[in-house]
């Protein structure tokens, strides 16, 4: 009997939306543990001290901080779930280093808006995210990876 998907043997199944959850969970903690720990504060500080290398040197407004966290859940929950969706391990390393890089890119934004660049929650989502989709993917066949569509 001839095997269509070699890799659908060696790994368990994969189950989507209860892995984004947990995955989301987890880095939406560890944002909030940094928080807890002032480990936000010095991340926010070396983005503003990147900004400031730019030629901004003073961001008297503050975005509100439910503003973002509320993009630091979508970013934990959303990306995760949007890895765990898409079918390949490039396009997920991919779509996740957008993802971070569009976080990163949110800071002189900010500053051209004179909010002080508080981006690390967000971005510490992105990637503990990203990082654990991406390696959740690698070790589960997930759906869309195991079926190959021929359509006439």
């Amino acid at each position: 009997m001839k095997r269509t998907n070699p890799r659908a043997d060696a790994h368990p199944a994969g189950h989507v939306w209860q892995a984004a959850a947990t995955i989301g969970a987890m880095s939406l903690s560890l944002a909030v543990g940094l928080e807890l720990t002032g480990g936000l504060v010095r991340l926010n500080d070396l983005a503003m001290r990147f900004v400031a290398a730019g030629g901004m040197q003073s961001c008297p407004k503050r975005l509100p901080d439910v503003s973002i966290w509320l993009v630091a859940v979508l970013a934990a929950f959303g990306l995760a779930a949007a890895l765990l969706l898409t079918s390949g391990g490039g396009r997920r390393i991919l779509l996740w280093l957008t993802a971070v890089l569009l976080m990163a890119a949110w800071a002189p934004v900010l500053a051209l808006a004179a909010h002080f660049p508080a981006v690390a929650a967000p971005w510490v989502a992105a990637v503990w995210s990203g990082a654990c989709a991406v390696f959740y993917a690698s070790r589960h066949q997930m759906p869309c990876d195991g079926i190959a569509r021929h359509d006439p």
